[in-house]
């Protein structure tokens, strides 16, 4: 049974074949202007696993992070809500915005990337995990 999801208006919407591979929180600044948040819930999916199923969401292509490396940012043209991102050098898995699924019950982070940036008062906790960076 295929996994769904949609953007806050269900303009977009899409399925995934399998569970997610890795799941986890991203504490970079792009990361967090993206989300208007503290940090962005991610999972990750094999692209050939992952298809929109209506709507065609727009792409912003982030230059500017700390990492140096792009980051294809997918999102909903009308409501914003941010989809998946892609990096092209990671080009066969999509990082999916994991308050996007229809069912978010299940989503456990197994780690905690760019820590170095994270909000003061984030906790995390204990046995994640962390990264100061990438």
């Amino acid at each position: 049974m295929a996994i769904s999801g949609r953007c806050l208006c269900g303009a977009v919407r899409y399925e995934i074949d399998n569970v997610p591979t890795v799941t986890g929180v991203c504490h970079c600044r792009n990361c967090q202007r993206q989300a208007g948040s503290a940090f962005s819930t991610l999972a990750a999916v094999s692209r050939e696993e992952f298809r929109f199923t209506s709507g065609a969401p727009k792409l912003y292509e982030d230059k500017d992070t700390k990492s140096g490396n792009a980051v294809e940012r997918y999102f909903c043209g009308d409501c914003g809500s941010p989809i998946i991102s892609v990096l092209p050098a990671q080009a066969d898995m999509v990082y999916l915005k994991t308050g996007t699924l229809d069912d978010t019950s299940a989503f456990v982070p197994q780690f905690h990337a760019w820590c170095d940036s994270k909000q003061a008062w984030v906790q995390l906790e204990e046995g994640v995990p962390t990264m100061a960076t990438q």
